[in-house]
């Protein structure tokens, strides 16, 4: 019987020690393991750049380009429709004044309504600016442009002014009547045109500083 008892094998038992190692080793090793990475997402809105007012500034080009269309167009029309007769004549000479007889009032003429002509044509790029406030292309183009056209009705205005001067004050120095005095309708209706051109140019200065400043990074 005792031979019976020595054979068996004594049960498999776990001291509290043991039981307490592993609880412990256990725990180390989930403690000592890396946290796993989170995605962090900001909520945070992503400023976007403000086109409010490069757009407002793109409108007011627009409008603007608008108003120089009618100054320009109208400065033309109504110097080249220019003339006056007078009621007396002689046998040989007939006096009559009409704008085609001064060169500078033809450049007027011409200039005046080649700005025009620009100025219309402009206009899809202007809008253009007015969908995208930020496209830097179609404004730098307006820029150049209206540089050239604003010189060109100034040389032109500048051009008729001193010839419309000269109408109104003739000169002593050089022994040239002021045709205004008998000339009256034509000396008023070529002012009215040389003042029409002045305002063209003042909007295209107008244009030009608008677009400098649309130009600007925010």
């Amino acid at each position: 019987m005792d031979s019976g008892k020595e054979g068996e094998a004594p049960a498999a038992t776990t001291s509290p020690e043991s039981r307490r190692t592993r609880s412990n080793g256990k725990g180390k090793g989930i403690a000592d393991a890396a946290p796993p990475s989170a995605t962090v997402v900001s909520t945070k809105a992503t400023p976007l750049p403000r086109a409010g007012w490069k757009k407002g500034v793109a409108i007011l080009d627009f409008i603007l380009r608008l108003g120089a269309i009618g100054s320009a167009l109208g400065a033309a029309a109504i110097m080249g429709n220019s003339e006056q007769i007078l009621p007396f004549f002689t046998q040989f000479f007939q006096f009559h004044a009409q704008w085609d007889d001064f060169p500078m009032f033809q450049f007027f003429v011409f200039a005046n309504g080649a700005a025009g002509g620009f100025l219309i044509l402009s206009l899809p790029f202007s809008i253009v600016c007015i969908v995208r406030p930020f496209a830097v292309g179609p404004r730098l183009l307006l820029v150049i442009l209206d540089i050239l056209m604003m010189a060109l009705v100034m040389a032109a205005a500048s051009a008729a002014a001193a010839v419309v001067y000269l109408a109104h004050n003739g000169s002593q120095d050089a022994n040239w009547i002021a045709i205004c005095q008998q000339f009256t309708d034509f000396c008023q209706v070529t002012s009215e045109a040389l003042v029409a051109s002045f305002v063209a140019a003042f909007f295209l200065i107008c244009l030009i500083v608008v677009s400098s400043v649309a130009l600007k990074r925010d």
